[in-house]
């Protein structure tokens, strides 16, 4: 008897997430939003700004010799 109701508890059909028509996909895209979210809110590292300074210093420098 005991093996019977365990198979009707296996029996119980699972609930499924609403249809969006993307299937796998849906999930997929909401780990790379989360994922992404995460990345966003990390700060902008200071070997990489400093770089980006010297970019914009060598373009203003370009500038005034082409004037």
């Amino acid at each position: 008897m005991k093996d019977k109701a365990k198979m009707n508890e296996m029996n119980v059909p699972r609930q499924r997430r609403t249809q969006d028509g993307l299937g796998p996909n849906t999930d997929i895209g909401a780990k790379l939003r989360a994922f992404y979210g995460s990345v966003e809110d990390q700060p902008i590292p200071d070997n990489l700004l400093d770089l980006l300074d010297k970019l914009d210093q060598v373009e203003r420098a370009s500038k005034q010799k082409g004037n």
